[in-house]
């Protein structure tokens, strides 16, 4: 099994958040997380994030 490592930096749904406790969220599932959300949603559903979508202004 490979493991598929996510980016949520270069995701268009990831977001900075200014709560200490929550600093990092997904627009896309609406929640925010110390973790990563990519590691949330892998931990949680046990699949990578099929949600993720290259910004528009990464290579």
């Amino acid at each position: 099994m490979t493991k598929i490592r996510i980016n949520c930096f270069k995701c268009k749904y990831f977001f900075i958040t200014w709560e200490k406790a929550k600093p990092r969220g997904c627009g896309y599932f609406g929640f925010k997380s110390k973790m990563l959300p990519s590691s949330v949603v892998l931990k949680s559903s046990g699949n990578p994030c099929k949600a993720f979508t290259r910004k528009e202004n990464e290579n």
